[in-house]
């Protein structure tokens, strides 16, 4: 089945994408020109609980999360699905609310629930057979929908590469649409992953994180389709709102950082408030 994001790929060849996590950074991201954008985990956990991406997440929460974001866009949206929250039945469910909610693609990962970021310490996966299963259920939710779906395997770190590329292509022959080895931790192993597994593969790019930054050139030639930098969105906005809540608390004055800011008017169009004002102009509204 072609999907957008078969389309997208077969237009561009390979695609550049960043991690979101609300509404507003969903608004950014399509005001930058992307052509998609991914619900990161991570950064939800971070922005709704204030906590790590430790399995803390549920299923409602980043459904919820995923249809507010759809909502606020129009460029398509892959949701970070982790494990999907259980068993098969769970995926399942959690494949067709998030269908429901407008996305139109998911990953579906490998690990023991609760799970840990992929770029964490101590993760652990769970047997190969249950992880196809979950794809065979999520492969079936999807049936009929515009729904991609990136199979992710966390296996490179507990069991090597040779597990890692045979439960990928497992999930492809289960009906998964790409490919993604976790946190491969040198060049060697990029070029390894991007040889040996059916793409089109996924390369996640994270600043400090245990793989290789590389450029989009660069992962192209070892094979790579899809990038996502699922956190450089939520890092920098951190580093912005600690210097200026940094500066406002020393000073009681924000001036000092006013021009790293965005003014009023840029903000108010960035959310559409003429467009809301006109609206509500149709209907005898101030």
């Amino acid at each position: 089945m072609s999907t957008r994001i078969h389309q997208i790929l077969e237009q561009s060849g390979t695609v550049v994408f960043p991690g979101i996590y609300d509404a507003l950074s969903a608004k950014l991201a399509q005001e930058a020109g992307f052509e998609l954008a991914f619900v990161s985990g991570f950064s939800v956990a971070a922005t709704m609980l204030g906590e790590p991406d430790f399995g803390l997440l549920t299923q409602t929460e980043i459904t919820d999360a995923a249809r507010r974001i759809c909502r606020a866009v129009d460029i398509p949206i892959v949701v970070d699905a982790d494990t999907g929250y259980g068993n098969p039945l769970n995926v399942y469910r959690t494949v067709r609310e998030l269908i429901e909610a407008g996305a139109v693609g998911c990953l579906l990962e490998d690990q023991v629930w609760p799970k840990k970021c992929g770029h964490m310490r101590g993760k652990r996966v769970v047997e190969r057979g249950e992880y196809i299963e979950k794809i065979r259920a999520a492969d079936e939710a999807r049936r009929g929908h515009d729904f991609f779906l990136i199979a992710r395997t966390d296996a490179l770190a507990v069991h090597g590469i040779d597990e890692a590329i045979a439960r990928v292509e497992a999930a492809r022959t289960a009906g998964s649409d790409a490919s993604f080895v976790e946190a491969p931790t040198s060049v060697e192993l990029l070029a390894e992953i991007g040889r040996r597994s059916p793409g089109p593969n996924v390369a996640n790019m994270i600043v400090g994180g245990r793989t290789p930054l590389k450029t989009k050139e660069e992962l192209t030639e070892l094979g790579f389709q899809l990038i996502v930098h699922p956190v450089g969105g939520l890092f920098a906005a951190t580093s912005a709102i600690r210097k200026v809540f940094g500066e406002l608390a020393t000073t009681g004055d924000e001036r000092g950082t006013a021009a790293e800011q965005v003014s009023f008017t840029e903000f108010t169009d960035i959310v559409g408030l003429e467009e809301k004002y006109a609206f509500a102009k149709r209907f005898g509204v101030e």
